[in-house]
């Protein structure tokens, strides 16, 4: 997938121009959503690039070509979502970018509280195997302990 091979920038100069030229033929948001798609992922990767700073040598990580790149193509990608939202909203109507943006915030609030929920649940069930486990020890001690006690018991009377 393209998505996967080109990164930031580059990703979203490449979804703005399959926008530019699907948008005219388009019948509906879903023939550019693809590229729709990719232009959310390309903005992700220039805030996340411009964000993440570990693993940088410091020289690099304060050098005036690295930040003016960070900003420069943190602006560029705003612009170029904006130009989409534009083009989208002249194309289907006012509203329809807000429209995409809160429909994805939304996909992205629930699968974040599914993964949570999910999360809470194998915590639940390992805290309750656990308890099982705990129990299962307890008891095979006291059976133990009453076989023992049994067994010496019926060596020292006999």
């Amino acid at each position: 997938m393209i998505a996967e091979t080109l990164a930031g920038i580059a990703l979203v100069k490449s979804a703005v121009d399959g926008i530019k030229s699907a948008i005219g033929t388009a019948k509906d948001v879903s023939e550019i959503a693809g590229y729709i798609d990719q232009l959310f992922e390309g903005e992700k990767q220039v805030q996340q690039k411009r964000a993440k700073k570990s693993g940088a040598r410091i020289a690099d990580q304060f050098g005036v070509s690295t930040v003016a790149s960070e900003v420069i193509d943190a602006r560029l990608a705003q612009e170029k979502m904006q130009e989409m939202r534009t083009l989208v909203d002249l194309r289907f109507g006012p509203g329809t970018w807000q429209s995409i943006v809160d429909e994805r915030a939304k996909r992205i609030r629930e699968a974040k509280e599914a993964a949570a929920e999910a999360e809470r649940k194998r915590l639940e069930e390992a805290a309750h195997f656990e308890e099982v486990m705990k129990q299962v020890v307890m008891t095979g001690a006291v059976v133990l302990m009453t076989f023992g006690l049994f067994v010496f018991l019926f060596k020292v009377v006999l």
